[in-house]
């Protein structure tokens, strides 16, 4: 992907396109639609749309609404949690107007670029990335708001403020429409440039769309195309953690992922809610919670509270499963024991850093020199975990990270692929060992109680709680949530931190109201037509 730094000029030259006469004289200092569509320009406008599509805070603000982590610093994410948010709340319209934005971007580029002086295979290329992140930023609106105002070319203000809602179901539908027409036409992973759209990222879309409706024979179908080999090569990273490190990024496991660049495209404000410096940053607003810690399992392959399972409640952390290592900051994590990759801030050069009570502790090498916690009182983890998981040490004293955001991998797809086969009575010990079996080796479980198909239990539980241990903090806990039909069982709760911590916050989920976001006021006032979504206020 071509660097992103074109975007504020490509903004503003969007707005300028225009129609002219045949006896205009094109003007030499601004943009118009006689010297605007270069291959060049029209690469820079797809990149405009695709960072539009994703970025690190949709990550973080989707995990804030599962049961994953906690927005413990007061926030629009906590307001929804709480079951106290309006139709006036900020986060409704600001999602709303952002992915409208976005969409545009795709219409101006689609709207214009057909008779434009670019080679045919290029054109077709950039048209099929575009119509993929339209279909992507439809697909989101879709999953918060249910039917949406729906268009596929750029519209008037005065359209704007008088059209419909779409219902959802003919929206989810053209987007099949478009993923199954886009695929023939976008290369594998191994022929594309990295962090471009492929043919696996639409086929995953499409799989997406389907798992959200429950569509279990198409969600088999396509992931089992994707295990075939069918829309390119993909397997398991060898290392989870790994996963999650820059010199790792676009490895045989991604699908899609936003792309970012150290020292040049980089985030860094998410990064300071993410985890406790404890050197005067800020407090955190998204820190994990117990329910995430108490869902990994033992290494044993039991349960923390199974009959037989070894799990010590005075020594909760010890021989769990090592994903919660790569994605939690618990107390007494010794960062450098788990990653050899500390450098941030006063710490620097610093022998071993633990995390303990909530804080950051330096262990000084010097015995002679006492330990030295790093106190704020404002700056500390009110459930005493943090995030490890995203934390790059190419990142800087700025806190500017260039790590990439994955999107889409492909343990996801053996996931969707072991519910499919439950759902539809087909699971098996050979799905199994197609599809968890090799996730939790990938993890680093040997006992044969966590490789072994399970001969009693839950099984959907057993898939879930898996979802949920290989997929934490990568954006997608809520939306599995919200499709389960599951608000009750939970997000309808009282959240709490580690087992010596005293902090408790409840949330609230309303069964009749919260699988939908309101309708922003800010829209449904200029335009009435658009109305309401059930059980929210109209004012």
């Amino acid at each position: 992907m071509k660097l992103i730094k074109y975007i504020t000029v490509i903004a503003t030259s969007a707005v300028l396109l225009c129609g002219c006469n045949d006896l205009e004289q094109p003007p030499i200092n601004r943009y118009t639609d006689a010297n605007f569509w270069t291959p060049e320009r029209a690469e820079y406008l797809v990149n405009m749309a695709y960072s539009q599509m994703y970025n690190t805070g949709r990550m973080l603000r989707d995990e804030s609404l599962s049961d994953n982590i906690c927005d413990t610093r007061g926030s629009n994410m906590l307001d929804i949690r709480q079951g106290s948010a309006l139709p006036t709340l900020s986060r409704f319209n600001d999602e709303w107007s952002s992915l409208y934005s976005g969409i545009k971007t795709c219409h101006v580029f689609l709207d214009n670029v057909e008779g434009q002086d670019i080679e045919a295979g290029v054109k077709e290329g950039l048209k099929a990335q575009v119509r993929f992140i339209r279909a992507y930023l439809f697909f989101r609106l879709s999953n918060f708001y249910g039917d949406i105002p729906f268009f596929t070319k750029d519209i008037t203000l005065d359209e704007a403020n008088t059209i419909s809602r779409t219902p959802r179901a003919e929206v989810i539908q053209f987007i099949h429409q478009e993923m199954d027409e886009i695929i023939p036409i976008l290369p594998t992973k191994q022929q594309a440039t990295p962090g471009r759209i492929t043919k696996g990222a639409a086929a995953m879309l499409n799989a997406r769309a389907y798992l959200y409706d429950s569509d279990w024979p198409n969600v088999e179908r396509i992931c089992r195309a994707f295990i075939d080999g069918t829309y390119g090569a993909y397997d398991l990273f060898p290392s989870y953690m790994g996963l999650f490190q820059v010199e790792n990024e676009y490895n045989e496991e991604i699908i899609l992922e936003r792309g970012y660049l150290e020292k040049a495209i980089t985030w860094a404000e998410d990064m300071q809610d993410m985890i406790v410096f404890s050197i005067g940053s800020r407090t955190p607003d998204n820190v994990p919670v117990q329910s995430l810690v108490d869902n990994y399992l033992m290494l044993s392959g039991y349960t923390i509270d199974e009959a037989g399972s070894d799990y010590d409640p005075d020594d909760p952390y010890k021989n769990r499963d090592p994903r919660m290592d790569a994605t939690v900051v618990y107390d007494g994590y010794e960062w450098n024991k788990h990653a050899a990759d500390w450098y941030y801030g006063s710490f620097y050069n610093v022998d071993r850093v633990v995390f303990q009570n909530g804080y950051y502790v330096r262990k000084n090498p010097d015995a002679k020199v006492t330990d030295t916690y790093i106190e704020d009182t404002n700056n500390f983890s009110r459930t005493a975990y943090g995030i490890r998981k995203w934390h790059a040490p190419q990142a800087q004293l700025d806190w500017n990270s260039g790590l990439n955001i994955i999107m889409m991998r492909y343990a996801d797809i053996l996931l969707m692929y072991a519910e499919a086969m439950l759902e539809q009575n087909k699971m098996s010990e050979a799905v199994w060992n197609e599809t968890i079996r090799p996730i939790r080796q990938r993890a680093g479980f040997t006992a044969p109680k966590a490789l072994n198909y399970p001969t009693y239990g839950d099984m959907r539980q057993i898939i879930r709680n898996e979802r949920r241990s290989e997929l934490a903090i990568e954006g997608l806990r809520y939306y599995d949530i919200i499709r389960w039909k599951a608000g009750s069982q939970y997000l309808n709760t009282t959240v709490r931190g580690a087992g010596f911590t005293t902090w408790t916050t409840s949330y609230r989920f309303d069964e009749s109201r919260d699988y939908l976001w309101a309708v922003p006021e800010s829209q449904y006032t200029l335009n009435p037509n658009l109305g309401q979504n059930p059980n929210w206020p109209t004012n």
